[in-house]
């Protein structure tokens, strides 16, 4: 899961940084499933040690996923 979320950080780094957050959390909005969403979610509630900054920032603008 950390290692995806830096994968697509790592794509959008070319971009300006409000550019390449919004990228990052479009893309796990619509291709992440709600459990791997809801897991993110709560790596970075608890520090989300070793994400990229903006995979960070990005995760923290999702919604929380209600549980199943």
């Amino acid at each position: 899961m950390v290692h995806k979320a830096n994968s697509i950080a790592q794509f959008f780094t070319s971009y300006t940084r409000d550019e390449a957050v919004e990228g990052i959390t479009t893309h796990i909005r619509l291709y992440w499933e709600p459990r791997m969403r809801r897991q993110i979610i709560e790596y970075v509630a608890g520090g989300g040690h070793g994400l990229h900054e903006y995979a960070v920032e990005a995760v923290k603008r999702l919604a929380p996923v209600a549980p199943r």
